[in-house]
């Protein structure tokens, strides 16, 4: 499913969790059978032998792996990414942005201190740190509008990190979901996984959602209901639900990746 959401009633939170009546019951059975697909296809690449450092994988290799424009490699368009995925942590727990720029860097220096990109934000001139903030307001607009409101019963959880050592831990897989809700314990799938970003959306989107759905059955032992992905700059929410199709077709795009990997060492 794909929505326009500034020409579309639905909010952010409708597509996340949809109608209730109409979920699949929860799978618990289809983890087992992924994990042991990764760890077979995984043996076929590299055998028996122990790496002492091994490879790993983010939602970003497969990403980069796709035929698309729509990655940011400049300094600028990553600051932008990181500022308006605290603006989505703030917005999810009700927190009210007045100023986007200054409230998502207050925020983005309290949870990391210093690192080598808002070392490149402190060293933007005047006119460069006035576009980037404009710049910001719009995806804020963007996204604000878009989200709705979050009840706190749906346990929202902000960059959720997640890593799964496979075949002996020859292979890890790492992963960070810009916002999951729900939760497990019900008795049908409620887990909706929801990322943003400051791009267009393209095939790489797609690969993405692939990962963090199958990474989160892997973790979990539970198939999620969903894998979502928002674009602030064209206000397009994509919407896949989650089945084994899905996942094993994820399953086929990690598998490519450690091969390149594999060969490329």
């Amino acid at each position: 499913m794909t929505t326009l959401l500034d020409s579309s009633p639905i909010s952010v939170v409708d597509a996340l969790r949809g109608d209730r009546t109409k979920r699949p019951l929860i799978d618990t059975a289809s983890a087992a059978g992924l994990r042991s697909l990764l760890d077979d296809g995984i043996y076929e690449v590299i055998g028996a032998e122990r790496l002492t450092t091994p490879l790993v994988l983010r939602a970003s290799t497969l990403h980069q792996r796709a035929a698309t424009t729509d990655i940011m490699t400049s300094g600028t368009g990553r600051l932008r990414g990181v500022l308006v995925s605290q603006i989505l942590r703030l917005l999810s727990v009700g927190v009210s942005i007045d100023h986007a720029f200054d409230d998502a860097l207050c925020a983005w220096r309290g949870e990391v201190g210093t690192n080598d990109l808002l070392e490149h934000l402190d060293q933007l001139d005047d006119d460069e740190r006035a576009r980037l903030a404009t710049d910001l307001d719009a995806h804020c607009v963007t996204l604000s509008r878009a989200l709705g409101e979050i009840p706190a019963r749906w346990r929202p959880r902000s960059a959720a990190r997640a890593i799964q050592r496979l075949a002996g831990g020859n292979v890890v897989l790492r992963d960070v979901v810009d916002l999951v809700i729900g939760n497990t314990t019900s008795d049908v799938a409620s887990i909706a996984l929801f990322d943003v970003t400051t791009s267009p959306l393209g095939e790489g989107a797609e690969r993405t959602m692939r990962y963090h759905a199958l990474v989160q059955t892997l973790r979990t032992s539970t198939m999620p209901l969903r894998s979502c992905t928002f674009s602030t700059a064209t206000g397009e929410l994509w919407v896949r639900d989650v089945d084994y199709s899905l996942l094993a077709r994820s399953v086929d795009e990690v598998l490519t990746c450690v091969r390149d990997l594999w060969s490329a060492r």
